[in-house]
């Protein structure tokens, strides 16, 4: 397998393990997406870091692979790649994404699928797909602009260039900068940080946040009112609020 989920401590890792570079195939595709689906199912799993190994994160597509296709097969073919990454960006739990060495085309659209991105401070990322007559096609378009605005996603996209982590964070392409031995390690434990909450308020939060950003604001507030009225039936909402009421704010130890 090209992709491996292992699970410790209420976080699931979705390791990408194809050397050299975790060039991002069809088969790794649809890995990704059978294993984001059973993070989502798992009541084990209450956060996800997706991660690359020490030395990159993910160089982008098979492009051996994708230059044997032609227009009819990519008709086919670009629905289910879209499909493999909106199944890491709907994954129900906080997801980061622990960013090394390069993150570009496929690998840099993986990234902008987590909600968090600590990146090393040797990390490359972009979307060279120009370079290649093409266009991101793993939602690269969608995301990256809902991220870092459309001017800046237009830079990015138009002229294909690398971005250095320094750069991706000044940009808000990446959330964190650490040294590369470090990168794992603190996404793991923000994700384990998390993996202690409540499990069903984090959900609510992030499907909260992720549908408002794709509709109107009344339909967001909507989106907002449902469930935060829906917890109030919860027993994580009893323990925290018992829990504040009792020993002060922020000491709740939820199930």
């Amino acid at each position: 397998m090209t992709v491996h989920l292992e699970v410790a401590d209420g976080v699931g890792t979705i390791r990408l393990d194809r050397p050299p570079m975790n060039a991002l195939d069809v088969a790794t595709q649809d890995r990704l997406r059978e294993l984001a689906e059973e993070v989502g199912r798992r009541d084990d799993v209450r956060a996800v870091v997706i991660w690359g190994g020490e030395k990159v994160f993910a160089a982008g597509a098979d492009i051996k692979e994708m230059q044997a296709m032609d227009h009819a097969a990519m008709v086919v073919r670009s629905k289910a790649l879209q499909d493999s990454f909106t199944a890491v960006a709907r994954i129900p739990k906080p997801v980061v994404a622990a960013v090394t060495g390069y993150a570009l085309g496929g690998g840099c659209e993986l990234a902008l699928c987590a909600d968090f991105r600590i990146a090393a401070d040797n990390a490359k990322l972009g979307q060279p797909e120009i370079l290649l007559g093409l266009i991101p096609g793993a939602g690269g378009t969608q995301r990256l602009a809902r991220l870092v605005g459309p001017a800046k996603a237009k830079d990015l996209i138009f002229t294909g260039r690398h971005v250095k982590a320094a750069e991706a964070l000044t940009l808000g392409l990446v959330d964190r900068v650490v040294p590369a031995d470090e990168v794992y390690a603190q996404a793991h434990a923000w994700a384990a940080r998390l993996a202690s909450g409540p499990a069903l308020a984090l959900r609510a939060a992030k499907e909260s946040v992720d549908a408002g950003l794709e509709t109107d604001i009344d339909t967001g507030l909507t989106v907002e009112r449902t469930w935060f009225a829906g917890l109030f039936a919860t027993e994580d909402r009893e323990i925290g609020m018992r829990s504040f009421v009792e020993d002060g704010p922020g000491k709740a130890k939820f199930l």
